[in-house]
């Protein structure tokens, strides 16, 4: 395998993600990452000035780069060379940042997602949570706006938590009058938050069983990755649900998406040179 730049684009329901490799063989060198939330912004314009801001900052001209690989929304990205599912994105993606991980489970803004694949980023089995919000990164956005609190504390809060307080799991809806109700009442936010961990916890370990599994390293990826609270629920969830699994995190979760559509992006290109080769 030649020496050659690829580039991975994942957009997905609250942010963009961008990243750029030098892969050769079976070295692979990260050269930049870039994200932007979308809010009400047009996501497809926003994406080409995050690329193009990523490939600047990062020394490289696009003209350089063999393939654009495109993931999550982006399938009608106009600058892609091709485009690949999420579930093969983030199993793969997730094997680059941790590469004894042979489970993933995508945490984003709408939905939660779990992957079982193998050693290579294979996906073996795959399974989506229901369309309910109270598992997702928006809902716990808008708890935290409630609250009062900012996202980035939600973690730490939900650690300091000494007799947390159940959450409905059924409905984003439900979900929020508990919380209001529970306000009113005056719990604690490290209470209520850690409640709502441990309800979303529970669902995503039933989600995980479900898919095969069971022991191992699940690489936690998506925008609630880096959110410390869950994570230690999610491993306190896998105990109750007698699973041996242990929920890691990265200081690059959020780009995992993005991580794997450039690899196999890289993978395509040098089948597709050697197939032309062969021909």
């Amino acid at each position: 395998m030649s020496e050659l730049i690829t580039t991975g684009v994942d957009i997905g329901s609250g942010c963009i993600k961008t990243v750029v490799f030098k892969v050769n063989g079976d070295k692979v060198e990260w050269l930049g990452k870039e994200t932007s939330r979308i809010r009400n912004r047009d996501p497809f314009q926003l994406t080409t000035e995050t690329y193009n801001h990523m490939l600047k900052s990062a020394g490289v001209d696009a003209k350089d780069v063999a393939y654009v690989a495109s993931t999550g929304d982006a399938e009608n990205l106009s600058f892609a060379t091709g485009h690949f599912y999420s579930m093969t994105t983030h199993g793969r993606g997730g094997l680059y940042l941790n590469p004894e991980a042979r489970a993933v489970l995508d945490i984003g803004a709408l939905n939660g997602r779990a992957i079982r694949m193998d050693g290579v980023g294979k996906v073996l089995s795959y399974k989506m949570t229901s369309q309910c919000a109270s598992g997702s990164g928006q809902f716990l956005e808008n708890i935290a706006r409630y609250l009062g609190i900012a996202q980035d504390e939600i973690g730490s809060l939900s650690m300091k938590a000494d007799d947390p307080e159940k959450v409905s799991s059924i409905c984003a809806v439900l979900a929020e009058t508990d919380v209001i109700n529970m306000v009113s009442r005056g719990i604690s936010a490290s209470n209520i938050l850690k409640g709502i961990h441990v309800s979303m916890a529970v669902r995503l370990a039933k989600l995980l069983k479900s898919i095969g599994a069971v022991d191992g390293i699940v690489q936690v990826t998506g925008g609630l990755a880096l959110d410390t609270g869950l994570v230690a629920a999610l491993n306190e969830a896998a105990e109750q649900e007698k699973v041996n699994l242990k929920a890691v995190s990265h200081p690059d979760s959020i780009y995992a998406g993005a991580i794997g559509a450039a690899l196999w992006g890289a993978f395509r290109h040098e089948k597709l040179a050697r197939l032309g080769q062969a021909a």
